[in-house]
């Protein structure tokens, strides 16, 4: 289930399984990564634009240049989890987040305690070179519209 809240935040839910703990039941550090790419992932199809379509045509990618994170605490097995985002900043061939992680609560979509913190930097590849272009246009002008 996603929510939007304005068009410059996003969250959606996670839900834990077996298969993303590690030998102490807690859940493997790289998954985290999964769930933030998730998170963008659905963020660009909420206003509009599949990853698919964008590799198709015009035949670009987003692809990470940098990410921090901190780990704050640890998720478990069965914990359902709200992953977030902010759109700090978009560039013409960048786009900077803040995301988080943390326990989902009933009846909200606020992560509470926080368990994870990031900084993603984005940037917007030639799909088949892997060289950094521009965002096209039309996107970057939706996505500049948002904030």
């Amino acid at each position: 289930m996603n929510h939007e809240h304005k068009p410059t935040t996003f969250t959606c839910r996670e839900r834990i399984y077996y298969e993303d703990t590690d030998a102490g039941g807690v859940v493997y550090y790289a998954n985290y990564l999964k769930y933030l790419e998730r998170c963008r992932t659905e963020w660009l199809r909420s206003v509009g634009y599949r990853q698919t379509d964008l590799l198709r045509d015009p035949g670009i990618a987003f692809v990470v240049r940098k990410l921090t994170i901190e780990y704050l605490k640890p998720a478990r097995l069965d914990d359902e989890l709200i992953v977030g985002l902010e759109v700090e900043r978009i560039s013409r061939a960048q786009i900077f987040f803040r995301q988080h992680i943390g326990y989902a609560e009933e009846g909200g979509d606020e992560p509470r305690p926080e368990l994870i913190r990031a900084a993603v930097h984005i940037v917007c590849v030639h799909a088949a070179q892997m060289k950094t272009v521009s965002i096209p246009a039309i996107l970057r002008n939706k996505l500049e519209a948002l904030q």
